[in-house]
């Protein structure tokens, strides 16, 4: 997302620094010319002067073309973008958006069939958040303003409800917008009228307005920050957070409380909306799962509703579902844990900073006179994320389930009720894929649509490989079906995935022999049908012949070194080192070990990484007469494309990977268009132009739906706006993993669950790529929290959770979605940062998945670690930059870095070739509109300071004719004098 970053105004100065010099310069010699020929003669004088200030003028007007073309350059063609939606795109999008979140809005409680509401219902709307809801997120989350946005009550009155104006006009004078929670600075304050901001008048009114009261509970999140765990103690020590209480008597929350439970205000005026209300409905509007085990238990809470951020059309969706209209169908992607904190990431997610790596310290942009410290981050849990880790801590014995989990994983209400039973499974030894049909039906009395969810619970061997004792293998959702109707629906699933990664000893997949139980659940917790798959010999996937799940190569370690020193919670002896492995980190310094590997800008040598290699200088600059439509739609090693790179000069590459900042430049000698990349993990907003699209529901929402169809439908209609923007890459889909509750991006990404997550992106991918837009997935990979991010965040992890949990739905969108753009994450893996990582991008991505396409940085700012040549020689490609660095280009006098700089060339060329810009052929390559206003503004100028310093010329030579002229008459008249005097 753009912003307003101080640093990056420095870097844009430094980029433009040659050509102010050239001003600088010009104008201190026309001032010293100026200052030089004051004792000359007048005529000389003048033209001197005007000769030294029309040269600083010309050579100040050639600094600025150099500075357009130069370092403004890619904003300018950025800015010169076109494209709007039309009517029917606009219909098409706000269509999809109201069925997304039609499915995409969770019941999690309806105590007494207190839901639906009798519609066209009198009802009380409570909570300052129901005049300023939360749509979707901050940063590069953010909703486009271009399009109008459907209130939440506006949402309530399109449904036929009628609210209390009263309350409404209470919250609206209470404050009229929500504090920002921005990039760079978040003010978290959660505006909430106090107990005596209620009268008497008004809550007797409000009794006799309504019975039923709908209370609105609001959170949000975005990009740059992390939510706060403990407000108090997090406002008074972090610089960027600040907090403004709506009592000065008390604070909203109390010592030790995180931001996602109920504050002081919130409580109390839950307790007035219970005593003015005999249905109390409470909804949370909010993308994280938030603490809700108060509000579960309270028998006069009769309803809750999971209102996931739904974009610009959602709230149409909770009208229609509070009212009956639309049967709730949603289920939760993630679990909702009664103590978040007691989860086994509480304690090692956040801030924490090394102590004995000053020498990488970076100075602190955003916070004048202090330094950031290289950080860390400890995946301690390993496997155990979300509900991999209640499920089989129950499952142990180690944990009381009903006293950990509200809600589990997968779990939603409806007003019906459904049966299912499934099938014996069997198998396709030819295909690799087990299936099995479950058959569902509607038992109740109103039409609606249900969730197959298929498990497997593996065996499992104290002390032996890592393994859960659930694990979501597939899903489908049914169509909408009526009272008494049945649906069957077939399920496939890969019987690789039943295999797990042992990282200790095979260091490869591994599907042990033993009794798999696979299993119909209505949610990671309730079995509804079980059956048993016996695999009766153990298969490591270690040969060439046999890789797991399709894999080019076999899959096997690449990053023990990422495991670090950490202690990783163990299954073994029902996990024994459960408190050593969860506890809070107490060392805070990097091993020497460690850090004799750990890399930066200050310590990266191109010189010695090109010794090590035996690369030969590539061919550059050849005249083979191709233009990049030429090879459009041709497969990756085609021939063509080695002829194609060899056109190439070492300046055109690096000016294709060094300023790929939401889009790619163009390259005219081969018929490289430059072409438009945009973020927006729910729309498309070109932060140049100030075009936005419509805000599709959160990811979150996506996910909760269940529903591949909708999933692909976003992908679609991601696409069609972006034929109207005249976009070819969409930032999105963000792929990384929830964790922990508290993150603050989870708004942007998809579950705690990998093939929920990668199933729904993958199709999401395809939408998209059918319309020939490259959908970039991000962030690859460990990108999982927001605190530290860009200070050289050492992420330590082991192999296993890397592979299953935080690198598959990554996986699956390479491969089932067939992905052609990745952008990698800021953050380290272990001691090497991801976005250069050669085990992560080239071993695993390109070699074990069969990536073809593009790898992008995160925005590219250097930080202290960022820098081209290391990046293209890890398998990066293309620089998130619109500015000129040094940093941002390859070191063009050897080999393997020129090698590395061409490999990139081919995988951007590869990707955009294969987009829509390109389904026709080659396009007319055309240069923007402002390059031919510079040029001819720049002559105009240029010929007119040429055309005073003729005007110059012409005065000196007349004035000094004059004053020959008048030498001459002086001296005829001192002539005569002369005789006369001598007659």
């Amino acid at each position: 997302m753009l912003s307003i970053n101080w640093s990056d105004v420095w870097k844009m100065v430094e980029s433009i620094k040659v050509p102010l010099i050239v001003i600088g310069v010009a104008l201190a010699l026309a001032i010293i010319v100026s200052l030089a020929v004051v004792k000359v003669g007048k005529p000389a004088r003048k033209l001197a002067r005007s000769t030294a200030w029309v040269a600083a003028f010309v050579a100040f007007v050639m600094a600025v073309v150099s500075m357009l073309y130069g370092g403004f350059k890619t904003v300018l063609d950025l800015a010169a973008g076109t494209g709007a939606l039309t009517a029917a795109s606009k219909a098409q999008v706000e269509a999809l958006g109201n069925d997304i979140s039609d499915e995409g809005m969770v019941l999690l409680k309806n105590d007494n069939g207190a839901l639906p509401l009798a519609k066209g219902s009198a009802i009380n709307v409570w909570g300052w958040g129901s005049t300023n809801p939360i749509y979707g997120g901050t940063g590069s989350g953010s909703l486009s303003k271009d399009n109008p946005t459907t209130t939440l009550l506006d949402g309530l009155h399109n449904a036929g409800f009628t609210t209390n104006d009263e309350l409404t006009n209470l919250y609206t004078s209470y404050r009229g917008e929500r504090p920002e929670v921005g990039m760079f600075k978040a003010d978290w304050s959660l505006p909430e009228p106090t107990r005596d901001k209620y009268s008497d008048d008004l809550l007797s009114n409000a009794t006799a307005f309504s019975d039923t009261a709908i209370v609105t509970i609001a959170r949000s999140g975005g990009e740059g920050f992390d939510l706060p765990r403990d407000v108090n103690q997090e406002m008074a020590s972090n610089p960027y957070f600040s907090y403004t209480n709506n009592s000065e008597e008390y604070a909203d929350f109390e010592d030790g409380q995180g931001y996602l439970e109920l504050t002081r205000p919130e409580k109390d005026m839950i307790e007035l909306a219970k005593k003015t209300s005999t249905r109390t409905v409470v909804v949370i509007n909010a993308a994280n799962a938030f603490q809700l085990g108060e509000l579960q238990d309270d028998p006069e809470i009769d309803a809750i509703v999971w209102a996931i951020p739904g974009g610009q059309v959602g709230f149409n969706a909770l009208g229609r579902i509070l009212d009956g209209e639309v049967n709730p169908s949603a289920k939760t992607p993630d679990t909702f844990a009664r103590d978040i904190k007691a989860g086994p990431a509480a304690n090692n997610f956040g801030d924490f900073q090394y102590t004995n790596m000053t020498e990488f310290a970076q100075d602190d942009p955003f916070n004048k006179g202090t330094q950031t410290q290289p950080s860390f981050v400890n995946y301690s849990d390993s496997i155990y994320v979300g509900y991999r880790w209640y499920e089989t801590a129950a499952a142990e014995g180690v944990i009381d389930y009903a006293n950990a989990v509200v809600y589990p994983f997968g779990y939603g209400l409806s007003y019906t009720t459904f049966s299912q039973s499934m099938s014996d499974m069997t198998a396709d030894e030819a295909t690799g894929t087990m299936s099995a049909d479950v058959t569902v039906t509607n038992t109740g009395q109103v039409a609606g649509k249900d969730v197959v969810q298929i498990y497997d619970n593996p065996p499992y061997s104290d002390g032996g490989i890592e393994k859960a004792a659930a694990n979501l293998l597939t899903f489908e959702k049914t169509k909408l079906l009526e009272p008494g109707e049945s649906q069957t629906l077939t399920l496939t699933w890969k019987r690789d995935a039943l295999a797990s990664y042992d990282s200790v000893n095979a260091k490869a997949y591994v599907l042990e022999a033993g009794d798999y139980r696979i299993s119909a659940r209505s949610n990671s917790h309730d079995v509804v049908d079980e059956k048993t798959y016996t695999v009766d010999a153990t298969q490591t996937f270690n040969t060439a012949d046999s890789t797991h799940d399709g894999d080019q190569v076999v899959a096997t370690n690449h990053f023990d070194d990422a495991a670090g020193d950490v202690t990783y919670l163990s299954r073994a002896g029902r996990f024994a080192n459960l408190a050593q492995a969860t506890a809070a980190p107490t060392s805070f310094e990097m091993s020497d070990a460690n850090k004799a590997t750990f890399l930066a800008t200050s310590n990266y040598d191109a010189a010695a990484a090109d010794a090590d290699s035996t690369a030969t200088m590539p061919t550059t600059g050849a005249k083979n007469g191709l233009v990049l439509g030429d090879l459009a739609g041709l497969d990756y090693d085609d021939p063509k494309w080695d002829q194609l790179l060899d056109q190439l000069t070492i300046k055109e590459m690096n000016t294709l990977i060094s300023k790929g900042g939401y889009g790619s430049p163009a390259i005219s000698s081969i018929g490289k268009l430059r072409v438009s990349d945009v973020d927006g993990p729910a729309s498309l907003n070109n932060n140049f132009t100030g075009v936005g699209s419509i805000g599709l529901p959160s990811a979150v929402s996506v996910a909760a739906t269940f529903n591949k169809k909708l999933a692909r439908s976003f992908g679609d209609a991601i696409g069609t706006m972006a034929h109207d923007m005249q976009v070819s890459g969409w930032y999105a889909p963000a792929t990384n993993t929830h964790r922990y509750a508290y993150a603050g991006r989870n708004f942007e990404y998809f579950s705690e669950d990998p093939v929920l997550a990668g199933t729904l992106v993958a199709e999401e991918i395809k939408g998209a790529q059918a319309k020939g837009v490259y959908a970039f997935l991000k962030h690859f990979a460990l990108n999982d929290q927001e605190t530290n991010r860009t200070h050289m965040l050492a992420t330590w992890t082991n192999e296993q959770a890397m592979r299953e949990i935080y690198l598959r739905p990554f996986e699956i969108g390479v491969k089932d979605g067939g992905a052609h753009a990745i952008m990698s994450a800021f953050n380290y893996i272990g001691t090497k940062y991801a976005g250069a990582n050669s085990a992560l991008l080239n071993n695993v991505l390109r070699d074990e998945w069969g990536f073809r396409g593009m790898v992008l940085t995160d925005y590219f700012a250097g930080y202290g670690y960022q820098n081209a040549d290391q990046i293209t020689r890890g398998g990066g490609d293309m620089m998130l930059a619109t500015i000129d660095m040094p940093i941002s280009t390859v070191n063009v006098q050897d080999p393997a870095g020129v090698s590395a700089l061409r490999g990139a060339s081919h995988n951007i060329l590869y990707t955009v070739a294969n987009s829509w810009m390109y389904e026709n052929g080659q396009p007319e390559v055309t240069r923007n509109a402002w390059e031919y206003i510079t040029w001819v503004v720049a002559g105009a100028v240029i010929l007119a300071l040429l055309g005073l310093e003729v005007v110059a010329i012409r005065r000196y030579r007349a004035r000094k004719e004059e004053a020959v002229v008048a030498v001459e008459q002086s001296a005829s008249i001192d002539e005569a004098g002369a005789a006369k005097a001598q007659e």
